[in-house]
């Protein structure tokens, strides 16, 4: 492997996840770098019986080409209170956030490839007087981003979750359909134009003559590399609740404003090998004629298009 190394937080430290580590370092698989106590690891492997280099690292972390099999190097993080395999401690529970914080930073950083996390005790870490409801809010919140929602995937089915951490009895009153999350992808050449807070006007079959509106919550990092497309999230508020989960939507977003600008007719406007433009009413040579003008466009909507280049005002289109 070239490039930076994945990261792996063990999580809960008394629980399984130094186990899982250790093993996978032992595997000789994908090299990584753990974000973690290295003595605490050092003692579980040796009580395990692996046969794993422990080692610290940092501030550089080394590429994952240099990492050997059996080989685990450790961005070194203090567990305040000696770790008791099986034996939950609320002194620890800050330890187990500063993991992940620290993973997260490098991740941001382009100092590692990703992030993996073992499993946390969420229990143990609000008895310790810490407010976490679990690792997708917590990396949510890192990463500054748009409201978080948990996806189970396979590759026949994806789920998204509505709700988190409650009780079956309260899921009904906790579903809030007064503001719905549509999904649409946008090309590659447009996506430069779109950003969070960007203005979304959705028209659905079911009230023909309405238009909605809402704004981007989020813009999908990468794109698709089948179909060069990006995913974007658009906040649709809902407040009567006529729109339905599952209604299929066309979706126009207010990219920019202009107050004045040059604009031609939609409908004028036709493709002639490759070239956009318009026919325009020419009337040299004593009869009209029309002839094709190729046109450098700008911005766009259902009604007109906006002319960069290619005609002047005052000439007549053929609509």
């Amino acid at each position: 492997m070239t490039g930076p190394p994945p990261a792996l937080t063990p999580g809960e430290p008394a629980g399984i996840g130094p186990d899982i580590t250790l093993a996978a370092a032992s595997s000789g698989g994908v090299p990584f770098v753990a974000f973690a106590d290295p003595d605490m690891l050092r003692e579980r492997a040796e009580r395990l019986g692996l046969d794993v280099e422990v080692h610290n690292v940092g501030p550089e972390i080394p590429p994952a080409g240099a990492i050997a099999p059996g080989e685990l190097p450790v961005v070194p993080l203090a567990a305040p209170s000696r770790v008791v395999p099986g034996r939950l401690d609320q002194a620890n529970s800050p330890y187990v956030l500063e993991c992940i914080r620290a993973a997260t930073a490098a991740c941001r950083a382009g100092d590692v490839a990703g992030l993996v996390t073992a499993p946390v005790h969420k229990g143990i870490i609000n008895d310790a007087g810490i407010a976490f409801t679990g690792h997708t809010e917590l990396l949510a919140d890192l990463d500054g981003g748009a409201r978080p929602v948990m996806m189970l995937c396979t590759p026949g089915l994806k789920v998204a979750l509505a709700t988190t951490h409650l009780p079956l009895r309260a899921v009904p009153d906790a579903i809030d359909r007064a503001m719905l999350a549509g999904l649409v992808r946008v090309v590659e050449r447009d996506l430069r134009m779109v950003g969070e807070g960007v203005t979304a006007h959705i028209e659905v079959d079911a009230f023909p003559d309405e238009s909605f509106t809402g704004r981007v919550a989020r813009v999908a990092p990468v794109l698709d590399p089948a179909t060069r497309t990006a995913e974007i999230e658009i906040e649709i508020p809902n407040p009567d609740f006529r729109l339905k989960p599952g209604m299929y939507a066309r979706v126009g977003l207010a990219v920019g404003i202009k107050d004045q600008a040059l604009v031609v007719p939609r409908e004028a406007v036709v493709v002639r090998t490759s070239a956009r433009g318009v026919f325009v009413v020419d009337g040299a040579g004593g009869g009209p004629s029309a002839r094709f003008a190729s046109l450098v466009t700008g911005l766009e909507d259902d009604l007109y298009v906006e002319v960069v280049a290619g005609v002047a005002e005052g000439e007549r289109v053929v609509t």
